[in-house]
């Protein structure tokens, strides 16, 4: 993605910054070693607090080499590897998709006042905010005759249903059936199924399962954010392809050059270049280790990007830069890919640093941002979306599809041969060598038909009348703005100045032509231009907004 060009490109910083060399390795990090002589591969357990120039002076010394795992490898384990370790190595290991925290929704785009459908897999959820502003989350299904919540009304601080009105408390206990008699209880199995949710650093988070107690400690905690000072952009996309394909994209930094060139003003195709990749942890639970430019290991004083998965759809990729004062920055992207169907996605994108924003950054609006992030994304929509279509027609594991390069390739062939190793506990999955495909073919949810359906679906963030509006995963506006308050807000207000200007243009043309003297048609006529210029500048942020990317093919 061409969002993590500061991770990608020392040249972003180089200017006012050098890399710390103090950076610690990740606790429990299990560093994968070949030997040039033997090809032998060996697993070492390596202490916490080991930073990545130990680890390659390390390798010097024992004249072995840092082996980037691209296909099948073989080699006994060696001692200080943990049992979990082990297991994931040798193949499959306990897991199961609903014991796991899932990320919901931005708490900061959640609606005030009304319920919103989403979902995780195929299971749909509706979330909303009780009468105290707390969370709560049900399956999004009223018991009565299986309406969606979602498409009903709070009322009260209760969600109500508005297929017939049965109203729901915060727990999911039917409070209220209108056409019960006064004198009739309610019946007890007329209950909303709740899931369990928490709220942490900015993120709603659910809990699938409901035969196993929910486990806050297993809700990942991202240490950057928590930091002094630390500022984030954070913005919310959904799109039409399977999370492991937005995964396998979101690990791929060679195709960041390539795919997004010029999109902002570090990503340059002639930058592609060999990649290098240190594997430093795997386990059950995920992967991570080091990576950068081939050709920046030479670089005096260099760090690499460390990047972390963790199950079940954590990505991110780290840096600590010190500047020419001493003073430490931490820099993190952060990637939450929620499964929200077959052959969908939602992501929650988290860029953020602890340094002070500084020139052009000051002063550049956080819709710009987003509305780049969502250019970003349609650069690769097109590919990734026909990338999903043929696996599911292949039906057949990857291993027999991609070429995988150890100079580009090795973080996607680690997260499928991770699914190899827990895709049993999953609705349906494609790994490096196995395959688990949906028995249930995807339920495609046809859009409101009616101009008064779309009135009625225009609140809250489900679209609303007009093209632009129309659910639809190929329209911007329909995978972000409407997820989005900040942007919406935005849009609104843009097409708000807009009509004005308009109005005030119509008006001082109309009264440029009444009146006699030139000092007055001149001043109603620079008037008339000065709204002109402020409707095309509203149009242009409002397109910005909304209308999608067009790749225009360059050629040589």
């Amino acid at each position: 993605m061409a969002l993590l060009q500061p991770f990608y490109s020392d040249t972003f910083l180089s200017t006012t910054l050098h890399f710390s060399h103090t950076i610690p390795a990740p606790k429990r990090a299990l560093t994968i070693y070949s030997s040039e002589r033997t090809g032998a591969v060996a697993y070492l357990h390596q202490q916490p607090q080991k930073s990545y120039q130990n680890y390659t002076a390390q390798a010097k010394r024992k004249r072995i080499k840092f082996h980037a795992i691209a296909e099948q490898v073989g080699g006994g384990l060696a001692g200080g590897s943990t049992e979990e370790q082990i297991k994931a190595q040798s193949g499959v290991v306990p897991y199961d998709w609903t014991e796991e925290w899932y990320p919901l929704y931005l708490t900061k785009n959640v609606p005030d006042d009304a319920p919103l459908g989403l979902s995780v897999f195929d299971r749909q959820l509706v979330l909303y905010r009780d009468g105290t502003g707390e969370f709560r989350c049900f399956e999004d299904r009223c018991p009565h005759r299986l309406a969606k919540l979602s498409e009903g009304q709070l009322f009260d601080g209760r969600l109500e249903c508005l297929y017939h009105g049965w109203q729901f408390d915060g727990d999911g206990k039917c409070v209220k059936i209108p056409q019960l008699p006064a004198d009739a209880s309610i019946p007890r199995s007329a209950c909303a199924k709740a899931y369990e949710i928490r709220e942490s650093q900015g993120v709603v988070w659910v809990w699938m399962s409901h035969k196993t107690p929910a486990k806050p400690e297993k809700i990942p905690w991202f240490e950057n954010f928590s930091r002094p000072g630390f500022i984030d952009i954070s913005t919310i996309h959904e799109l039409p392809y399977d999370h492991s394909i937005l995964l396998e994209n979101l690990m791929d930094p060679a195709h960041v050059p390539i795919s997004h060139d010029r999109t902002d003003f570090t990503a340059k195709r002639e930058d592609a270049t060999a990649l290098f990749f240190q594997v430093t942890e795997r386990t059950g639970r995920g992967f991570a280790g080091w990576w950068g430019r081939e050709k920046d290991q030479s670089t005096s004083n260099y760090v690499p990007n460390f990047l972390r998965f963790q199950a079940p759809c954590v990505l991110q990729n780290n840096r600590e830069i010190i500047d020419n004062n001493g003073e430490k920055h931490y820099f993190t992207g952060l990637f939450l890919c929620r499964p929200s169907g077959q052959g969908k996605s939602m992501l929650i994108v988290r860029f953020g640093n602890t340094r002070k924003p500084s020139g052009l950054m000051k002063i550049i609006p956080q819709w710009f941002m987003h509305q780049n992030a969502s250019k970003v994304f349609e650069q690769d929509m097109g590919f990734l979306s026909s990338q999903n279509e043929f696996l599911m027609k292949a039906k057949v594991p990857t291993k027999q599809l991609y070429i995988n390069l150890r100079s580009s390739d090795v973080w996607v062939a680690e997260y499928r041969r991770w699914m190899d190793s827990v895709g049993h506990g999953m609705p349906y999955y494609i790994g490096h060598s196995t395959i688990s495909l949906p028995k249930v073919p995807a339920v495609i949810e046809q859009a409101p038909a009616g101009f008064v359906a779309s009135v009625s679906a225009s609140q809250p963030a489900k679209g609303g009348i007009g093209t632009m509006h129309a659910p639809n995963f190929s329209n911007r506006y329909f995978r972000h703005i409407i997820h989005c308050k900040d942007c919406r807000t935005v849009v609104k207000a843009f097409d708000k100045w807009k009509n004005a200007l308009s109005a005030v243009a119509l008006v001082s043309t109309a009264l440029a032509i009444l009146v006699s003297g030139r000092q007055w048609k001149a001043l109603l006529l620079l008037s008339t231009s000065l709204c002109l210029v402020g409707i095309y500048a509203c149009s242009t942020a409002i397109a910005m907004n909304t209308t999608n990317f067009i790749r225009i093919h360059r050629r040589a």
